[in-house]
């Protein structure tokens, strides 16, 4: 199963736009699909008790947590914001990818066990910045915070990424290109899989 999660709290975002165009293409692959919208889940986005374990998880998390579980390949689809994810991502990850979930500490080890390895993921976010000033003054923050210092830490791999900038400015021609994209990129990632 191949799961996408949608992080844009907006609803008829482009960020879902995408998400849709890419789920054609892995339906066109022959893959089944899933979608998690994460602005409808049900959930304290804050991590209360740190990694204590003392803060329970909402149905709706236990259900991500399981869809992440049964998933060969995870695409997430969300905007760039300050350089970083939404606050809804950030929640989401805080509180689901927990110490025995994602990731486990051994004694003696620097260097955490990956809970969440054997799955692929694909990384699509869009952002105003140019490419340029995103990589020269933000030095690519996103992307080695979200790709490196979280899904590969947990185990993804590969983790491949697709990044529109400039999204302000782009035509309507524009977005139907980048939305064609999406779609060939859904049905290439869905041949490459397991």
């Amino acid at each position: 199963m191949h799961l996408i999660v949608l992080g844009h709290p907006a609803p008829q975002s482009f960020s879902d736009a995408l998400g849709s165009a890419y789920k054609k293409g892995l339906m066109k692959a022959g893959r089944e699909v899933e979608v998690l919208s994460l602005r409808d889940l049900q959930f304290d986005p804050h991590l209360r008790a740190g990694f204590s374990g003392k803060q329970d998880l909402e149905p709706d998390l236990k259900l991500a947590q399981d869809a992440i579980l049964r998933a060969a390949h995870v695409a997430w689809f969300f905007p760039t914001w300050w350089a970083g994810p939404p606050a809804l991502v950030k929640g989401f990850i805080d509180r689901a990818f927990l110490p025995g979930y994602a990731f486990s500490y051994k004694k003696g080890r620097a260097l955490p066990e990956t809970l969440l390895k054997g799955r692929s993921a694909r990384v699509v976010t869009t952002m105003d910045s140019p490419n340029f000033w995103y990589q020269l003054w933000h030095r690519s923050s996103l992307h080695a915070a979200f790709i490196n210092a979280t899904l590969k830490f947990v185990g993804f791999g590969p983790v491949k990424s697709s990044t529109l900038y400039r999204q302000k400015d782009l035509s309507p021609e524009q977005r139907v290109n980048f939305l064609r994209k999406m779609e060939h990129l859904g049905k290439m990632d869905g041949r490459a899989g397991p």
